[in-house]
């Protein structure tokens, strides 16, 4: 079945095609460990369980699907080649599957795509694969390499959106119930197009249909949330870019109507809590993660209560994350935590003004970490853009109270979006 049916049968993908998925794709897919996590268990006091999907060979679970789609394809269809669109993981599934299948592929990336990953997909694929950069976005990828596919009459590789791709990422759920120890409470999982949500929810429903499944979205890119809210498919106008790995204005029609029936909640995490998780993780574990990877574990606090004495599994989907991004998700993490903040400060123009500042606003533990000033002639004030880290979210307002007082308060930039994107 490859089209929804008529008399609006649901597709959902069966045990016996996701043990199937399981054997056609074990040759080149890693059977990862599901680890507790030491400390996310003492954090919530719950049994929190990792499945480590970063640890797949192209670093996310994407060559599941990707190599469960390509390696069923009929052979006349796989020597006519494939193509793809990807914002990254699946894209370097998809020249993983055609290295090995020695199949041609052309994998569309969006322009915005970071560079780590498009080199990783021309990597894996060598040879096989030609890689086109085009569009902003993944839809503007998706829509490009679909009139490609039309021209060429190439099979199209749906990342999300397609049968063979949810059964194979649903072989995680089947690895999860064999690996667990005891009955699982709740699976917190990652959702862009709803591939890997609505696999391991069917499995879940079918196998053990007492556990709570949890989508978790970025907050800027809410499709799923916003689709489940409507009661139908919803395209959205814009989204934020920064989770690549999640950043779909539109899920899948299959996804979606699987989701609709076996999640037990949709939640969005703000982008800035995802860079904070990014780096505890890293601080904490050694544990590299893009984005998209940390998604699950960062839903965790908006659960703490309803998780202690729970045994809980976080998919990590992958860690494919580029280094230069880390001043970045820095960033963000600290605006998230209330550390960092952003004013336009009103300088006297005299000798000793700047002192002042220093002496009379800036707290011990304060520190300035962003300076802009433009001297203006035949003014007594001009205008500086500045960056300050505090130690403490409640030192925020007694640092703007000390500005108001001695005269040098302009305007606060954090809460002003269209002025904001230019610093961050």
């Amino acid at each position: 079945m490859d089209t929804l049916l008529a008399d609006k049968k649901i597709y959902k993908p069966q045990v016996e095609a996701v043990k199937e998925a399981a054997e056609r794709i074990s040759k080149v897919v890693v059977k990862t460990p599901l680890m507790q996590s030491f400390t996310y268990t003492n954090k919530f006091s719950a049994n929190v369980m990792l499945k480590r999907e970063d640890l797949q060979q192209v670093r996310s679970y994407k060559i599941r699907g990707a190599y469960n789609k390509i390696s069923s394809l009929p052979k006349e269809q796989l020597n006519k080649g494939v193509i793809c669109a990807s914002a990254g993981n699946h894209a370097q599934g998809v020249a993983f599957a055609c290295n090995k299948l020695r199949a041609k592929g052309v994998i569309y990336m969006p322009i915005t795509t970071p560079r780590q990953k498009v080199e990783q997909t021309k990597m894996f694929g060598g040879e096989w694969v030609e890689v086109v950069l085009k569009g902003d976005t993944f839809d503007d990828s998706f829509k490009s390499s679909m009139k490609h596919a039309d021209k060429f009459g190439l099979v199209f590789i749906h990342p999300f959106d397609d049968e063979k791709v949810i059964e194979g990422q649903a072989t995680i759920g089947l690895e999860i119930l064999e690996q667990a120890n005891e009955p699982i409470d709740y699976v917190f999982a990652p959702l862009g197009g709803g591939g890997l949500l609505a696999g391991i929810s069917s499995m879940f429903k079918e196998l053990s249909p007492n556990t709570k499944i949890i989508g978790v979205e970025p907050e800027g890119a809410a499709s799923m949330t916003s689709s489940l809210k409507e009661g139908k498919l919803v395209e959205l106008k814009s989204i934020e870019r920064f989770v690549d790995g999640a950043a779909v204005q539109k899920v899948g029609s299959r996804n979606f109507e699987i989701c609709k029936e076996n999640l037990d909640k949709m939640i969005t995490v703000p982008e800035g809590k995802i860079c904070q998780t990014i780096l505890d993780l890293y601080n904490q574990d050694a544990i590299v993660v893009e984005p998209a990877g940390a998604m699950a574990i960062s839903a965790l606090d908006f659960f703490a209560e309803e998780i202690k004495g729970k045994n809980v599994v976080c998919i990590v989907s992958g860690s494919n994350n580029d280094i230069t991004r880390t001043a970045e998700i820095k960033e963000r993490a600290l605006l998230y935590a209330g550390l960092k903040h952003y004013f336009v400060i009103s300088f006297p123009q005299r000798a000793g003004a700047l002192k002042d500042f220093l002496e009379k606003v800036l707290g011990p533990k304060d520190d300035i970490t962003h300076f802009e000033y433009s001297k203006k002639h035949h003014r007594e004030n001009a205008p500086a853009v500045v960056g300050i880290e505090i130690n403490d979210p409640a030192d925020f307002e007694p640092l703007v109270d000390r500005m108001k007082a001695n005269n040098f308060y302009g305007e606060y930039l954090n809460d002003k979006p269209n002025l904001f994107q230019y610093l961050v």
